[in-house]
């Protein structure tokens, strides 16, 4: 069984140090990364001309990344910036929390 996620985008916003009740702290942030595919060819005729033209369709998906690890968590706090390049590497976790609604949400996160 393998569970690997590798993703190289831009960090959304500085990362946050987050503590909860006694566990070991965990530090966050968000991650982007883009795709980008053709769409449709159509044919467009500019005096008599026929040429193909083609638009090209970008989608951007937004990763929550969580670190644990004791060095790697402090050191990402400190140096990745909002706009800075990353490669990130790890395994997806799909989570369950309750909201202030008393709501079950699904929180899907990347541990690096």
């Amino acid at each position: 069984a393998m569970n690997r996620v590798q993703l190289l985008g831009r960090v959304g916003q500085d990362p946050i140090m987050r503590q909860v009740d006694g566990k070991n702290p965990v530090t966050i942030f968000s991650l982007a990364t883009n795709e980008m595919w053709r769409t449709g060819e159509s044919e467009v005729t500019q005096g008599g001309e026929s040429a193909v033209s083609s638009d090209i369709s970008q989608k951007t998906t937004w990763h929550r990344i969580s670190v644990f690890r004791p060095g790697l968590r402090d050191v990402t706090y400190q140096y990745v910036k909002r706009g800075a390049r990353l490669y990130v590497e790890g395994k997806i976790d799909y989570g369950e929390y309750t909201d202030k609604n008393n709501v079950r949400r699904q929180a899907t996160t990347i541990i690096a």
